[in-house]
């Protein structure tokens, strides 16, 4: 039962600094809101678990939409799977975290993962469906399919090895207060 209420806390907790951090640092553009969103995803991974960063990275994308920062509510899916493989990649084998280069790699390829996840899906499959509609129907291309093609390429890659950098730092010193 103990386990069960730490875990719920840890989480809730999380949650509330992502939420936070989201509504703090909307104003202040994709490439900082996004760091400090895959940071605390990592921080989450690494300090708490995956479970708790699973939970939490499916339920901030839907916040995200909610509070006006993603852009469509058809890429909160996407984004929910892109913040899922980060979380699950960054949070594999936390136990090994006192290795600095296996936590650095770990890192590089959880950022190279939810990029490749997020271009596939929002780039690649809903931008191309959409482009793909609007010439069908003879109508002109929305900004909206340009915006998405560039806010969910190389951006997404920036800010989840920022995020995950950021992670990496400062996941172990917390993890040291906080479990010990």
């Amino acid at each position: 039962m103990k386990k069960n209420v730490l875990w719920l806390t840890e989480t809730a907790v999380m949650l509330a600094v992502l939420i936070t951090m989201q509504m703090v640092t909307k104003p202040l553009g994709q490439i900082v809101t996004g760091t400090c969103v895959n940071a605390v995803l990592g921080i989450t991974a690494l300090v708490c678990g995956v479970s708790s960063g699973a939970v939490v990275a499916l339920i901030s994308p839907i916040m995200a939409f909610l509070l006006g920062i993603a852009p469509q509510i058809i890429t909160v899916p996407a984004i929910m799977v892109g913040n899922f493989v980060l979380v699950l990649v960054l949070g594999w084998r936390r136990k090994n975290q006192k290795n600095t280069g296996i936590a650095l790699l770990r890192c590089v390829c959880a950022a190279v993962a939810k990029f490749a996840v997020l271009y596939i899906l929002v780039v690649q499959l809903i931008c191309n469906v959409a482009a793909e509609h609007f010439l069908q129907s003879g109508a002109l291309m929305p900004p909206m399919v340009k915006a998405l093609s560039t806010t969910f390429a190389w951006p997404q890659l920036i800010t989840a090895l920022l995020g995950g950098l950021i992670a990496t730092w400062i996941a172990p010193l917390l993890y040291k207060v906080l479990h010990k």
